[in-house]
């Protein structure tokens, strides 16, 4: 199941807390942009299929 581009959001801005994202979690960021833009590119989809 894909989550919501907003929770994935959320979760990329945790990361970046404090103004720098830390070597320890930059593949775990990475990760999540992934993540992000399938979601993304599934809520356009759904939008377009209901309208």
């Amino acid at each position: 199941m894909i989550r919501s581009a907003e929770i994935v959001n959320a979760e990329i801005r945790q990361l970046w807390a404090g103004g720098s994202l830390p070597p320890e979690v930059r593949d775990r960021y990475h990760q999540l942009v992934v993540e992000w833009a399938e979601a993304l590119r599934a809520e356009s989809e759904s939008a377009e299929l209901a309208a």
